[in-house]
């Protein structure tokens, strides 16, 4: 009796010291200290985001998060022209980095620089926009939402709020993201879709062009807008044209989220932006300690999430301190 006693304490004492050991760790990673005791590789982040992108904020938020869990020395660079965007994962090489994590906006100009990536045996993860490449340029998986089934979403929640006559807002030309999920939205939409190609580094342009829009045909009932900045330029259109269309968009932040919550807008698509980040450094993390892979030669979705007024409550701290 007493030695089966003696086993038992022996065995709580190792699981409320396992357990004591797990809070330790979780407590050092939330304090920013590592939760593994993994090498110090180093990552890097390049993205097609330009100056003050409020959605790649999220993404490099995610992406910082899990770098500090995993041991990683995290690197982030960012260019919305495509030549400088290749030159930076060109210097992100040279550094002879661990782990690349690339989107491929404009896949066609990114295509031999992740080659040379590849042969320089850096393992690549693609996030957000290129998924359709991304297997084909050698990457180890991509992580994001699918843009023409994400369209296709936006096009079905329109048809259930009776729009009949839809503008698609492009804020950046030759993305090829944005072209998929406005010709995902026209392809389920029963009404008729116009495509607007605006100046997304301009937003004065871009609330100018929206308006003149809606001023020039009274009959547009929706406007949809692909990322979340640009949801409220065009409200601010909306509201000087004296238009009574329906704002929606793409992605979230907190202006959307208040958006919603005021009935400004009518329904965002979230593509989980942190998550994506986040993933992208856990999943190279995993390869180079574990040669792990994920996705199966499929994209890791995140997305697409419709969110109307009834989930905005719920979500609004999330995205006061920027992980939604």
């Amino acid at each position: 009796m007493g030695a089966v006693l003696a086993v038992a304490l022996a065995a709580a004492g190792c699981s409320s010291t396992g357990g004591k050991r797990a809070e330790e760790r979780a407590a050092e990673a939330a304090e920013g200290r590592a939760a593994v005791n993994t090498p110090r590789w180093t990552f890097a982040m390049v993205t097609h985001s330009g100056d003050g992108d409020t959605f790649w904020d999220i993404v490099q938020k995610g992406a910082e998060q899990a770098a500090v869990k995993d041991n990683i020395n995290f690197l982030y660079s960012h260019n919305d022209e495509a030549n400088q965007q290749a030159q930076l994962v060109q210097t992100a090489i040279d550094k002879k980095v661990d782990g690349l994590i690339v989107s491929l906006a404009k896949p066609d100009a990114m295509k031999s620089v992740i080659a040379k990536a590849v042969k320089a045996g850096i393992p690549v993860v693609t996030v957000n926009s290129g998924s359709a490449e991304s297997k084909e340029f050698g990457a180890l998986t991509h992580i994001g939402q699918d843009e023409a089934i994400a369209g296709e979403a936006v096009g079905d929640e329109l048809n259930e709020r009776g729009r009949k006559k839809a503008l698609c807002v492009l804020h950046e030309q030759g993305n090829v993201g944005h072209e998929q999920r406005c010709a995902g939205a026209k392809k389920t939409f029963d009404g008729t879709m116009q495509n607007l190609y605006v100046d997304g580094t301009n937003m004065p342009d871009v609330t100018a062009s929206i308006e003149a829009k809606l001023q020039s045909d009274k009959s547009i009932d929706a406007v949809v807008t692909l990322g979340a900045p640009f949801a409220d330029a065009a409200v601010q259109a909306k509201q000087t044209a004296g238009s009574k269309a329906e704002i929606d968009t793409f992605d979230l932040n907190a202006k959307v989220v208040t958006g919603l919550q005021t009935d400004k807008l009518g329904f965002a698509v979230d593509q989980q932006p942190y998550l994506q980040g986040y993933e992208a450094v856990d999943l190279l993390w995993l390869y180079r300690s574990n040669r792990n892979v994920l996705g199966g030669g499929l994209p890791v979705l995140t997305g697409p999430q419709v969110i109307t007024k009834d989930d905005a409550d719920a979500l609004a701290d999330h995205t006061k301190r920027g992980t939604r």
